[in-house]
């Protein structure tokens, strides 16, 4: 199945400009890519008077499939906090089981899917259950977003750790650049590289502003990820 769950190192990590660029590159082999984001929290109002939040129309544009938003993201909570809080304070009560109902319907529209989480992998949902519940749920490959700025070894560790204690495999991980002032970040990729037991898929320059098709570039996709119909 040509599907993943991108997840990152904490918030702020640039896991929005990970997955559109690696809808980029998978668009490279597969006509049909999309990119879902189970929860989003912020919004704002469209001109037609919609609301949406950023990441999910960064994701809807990068991908070509045209699927219905209630599929690309089944919860959109309106305060930019962590989903619990916002969930709760809004009356919404999130339930996996209807992520994973969308998910296997925008997977029959699609040749392959990104799926975006919150914030990092143990980021709360509800107040019994977290980003990984959810990855699990799923059952998806795992691509972490390192983050590169102090605290990022800890916080990779911490998350393959907790992705492994999930039963899930780390299909690899990315560097991104987040922080150019950062201190040795030679040193530190040269670490994780050494320590994470999955492939490094890329490394991201620091970008201002952002640019999905910029980062792409910067992907090492192997073929089990890149592989299109009939490869």
């Amino acid at each position: 199945m040509n599907a993943w769950f991108v997840t990152g190192t904490d918030t702020g990590v640039g896991k929005t400009l990970i997955a559109t660029a690696l809808i980029h590159r998978l668009r490279e082999r597969h006509a049909r890519v999309a990119g879902m984001k189970p929860i989003a929290a912020g919004s704002h109002t469209l001109p037609d008077g919609s609301t949406s939040n950023e990441d999910v129309l960064a994701l809807r544009a990068a991908g070509s499939v045209d699927a219905p938003t209630a599929l690309l993201n089944p919860y959109l909570l309106d305060a930019p906090v962590s989903p619990h809080i916002a969930a709760k304070k809004e009356g919404v009560l999130i339930d996996i089981r209807k992520i994973v109902d969308a998910f296997h319907a925008l997977r029959e529209r699609s040749d392959a899917v990104i799926v975006e989480g919150a914030g990092g992998f143990r980021v709360p949902i509800t107040d019994t259950l977290d980003g990984a519940d959810l990855a699990q749920a799923l059952g998806l490959p795992v691509i972490l977003v390192v983050g590169l700025r102090l605290g990022c070894l800890n916080h990779a560790l911490l998350s393959v750790e907790s992705i492994a204690a999930r039963g899930l495999p780390l299909a690899g991980w990315i560097a991104n650049r987040i922080d150019p002032d950062m201190p040795e970040q030679a040193a530190n990729l040269e670490w994780l590289a050494a320590r994470l037991d999955a492939p490094c898929l890329g490394d991201v320059p620091h970008q201002r502003p952002a640019d999905a098709r910029a980062a792409a570039t910067h992907l090492r996709l192997p073929e089990p990820i890149m592989k299109g119909p009939g490869s």
